[in-house]
């Protein structure tokens, strides 16, 4: 009878019932902003037993954020000035080597999160020290509201910026046991900037002498930005596999024409050109209607025949509790259209920062992972 049920399936479901209790992603993203996760190593270590009670198998901690390394690096040290982020709950500390191990004995795979990509707090070292690397809009302002903070953006086509950049990268690469790395549309930028002196003298070069165009969103203009950025991706991709041929390269963006019109970031081009062995893909909607469409989109299907898609789906923020009823809705339409699965930003709102009873809430995600998973591992059998 089971057999005969399992037959009369749509093979999508089939599929699903199939795949969900061996192979399915369960992440979530740890963050400093809003979040005191990171910031004691009992505490650390006890969020990470509770992701593993409730089966969650995957955990992307914030490593580059508001100017600073979470872990402690040399790299940072040469470059900023600090080794390491002066939060107290950091200090005597490596966070991501607590994460490494703490996080396998429980089976959990570790993706260290590049959350700031070339972005920096208006107000930080990195930006007062390095002026010049900093980039500006056509009327040479450089502050770009987030929420109601000031960033600035350094200049991803200046070799020297890439450079740094780059041996951050491949400084977490080498020097800890991860599973990947991942990156998201800050490893962009954003689309009004790119007007400074270093990139407009390089776009005339290689345009006969012509200024970059007055609209940022060009065309052309966007896609020249754009290229150059996919050039820096393969560099890392290439520079990351040389020091460790086992760590994935993952992306997490918003959906493709937001994130090349607003960030410069082509993840659908990264993925035809074998650059991303992992998409989570930011899709932070409350219409579900937006959510599903969203979820259905050409190069959506597209990646997910390549590569393991999953989809980020948003559990909360500091003043904005979001119900357990709206996110077990939104697993199941991906769980319907058979992604890879999902990851939750972020993890203080999995439970803690809610309107719901923790209790309650943690309840429920025992309902929608009732019994472990593995993550999906992309490199057996998959060739770019």
């Amino acid at each position: 009878m089971v057999t005969v049920m399992m037959l009369s399936l749509p093979l999508n479901a089939q599929t699903t019932v199939n795949r969900l209790p061996t192979s399915e992603l369960r992440g979530v993203w740890l963050t400093n902003i809003d979040s005191d996760v990171l910031f004691a190593r009992d505490r650390l270590q006890n969020s990470l037993q509770k992701l593993d009670d409730l089966n969650f198998n995957t955990v992307y901690p914030a490593v580059w954020n508001w100017g600073y390394t979470l872990y402690p690096s040399q790299v940072a040290a040469k470059v900023i000035g600090r080794s390491l982020d002066p939060t107290p709950g950091l200090q005597g500390r490596d966070m991501l080597q607590e994460i490494v191990t703490e996080g396998h004995k429980r089976g959990l795979t570790v993706i260290p999160w590049f959350e700031f990509g070339f972005m920096a707090p208006a107000d930080s070292l990195l930006a007062k020290n390095r002026p010049q690397w900093l980039t500006n809009r056509r009327n040479g302002s450089r502050i770009v509201k987030e929420g109601i903070h000031d960033r600035v953006w350094l200049n991803p086509f200046r070799p020297d910026v890439q450079q740094f950049i780059l041996d951050l990268i491949v400084e977490i690469a080498k020097n800890y046991d991860i599973d990947g790395i991942q990156f998201d549309d800050h490893f962009g930028l954003p689309s009004e900037l790119g007007y400074d002196a270093y990139t407009v003298a390089l776009y005339r070069k290689e345009h006969r002498g012509k200024a970059p165009p007055k609209n940022p969103l060009d065309r052309e203009w966007l896609n020249w930005r754009a290229n150059k950025i996919t050039k820096f991706m393969e560099r890392v991709f290439k520079a990351v596999k040389t020091v460790n041929k086992n760590c994935l390269i993952s992306v997490a963006p918003n959906p493709q024409r937001f994130s090349y019109d607003f960030f410069l970031a082509d993840w659908q081009k990264w993925e035809r050109m074998g650059l991303i062995e992992e998409l989570v893909l930011q899709i932070y909607r409350d219409d579900l209607k937006v959510f599903v469409k969203e979820l259905e989109y050409p190069e959506v299907k597209a990646a997910k025949s390549h590569i393991p898609v999953s989809i980020g789906i948003l559990t909360g923020l500091k003043n904005r509790s979001i119900s357990m009823e709206q996110i077990q809705t939104q697993v199941q339409k991906v769980r319907e259209r058979n992604f890879a699965g999902v990851s939750f930003f972020f993890y203080e709102t999995l439970w803690n920062l809610s309107q719901e009873k923790a209790e309650t809430r943690q309840a429920t995600w025992q309902q929608i992972f009732p019994t472990p998973a593995k993550y999906p591992n992309l490199l057996l059998g998959w060739k770019p």
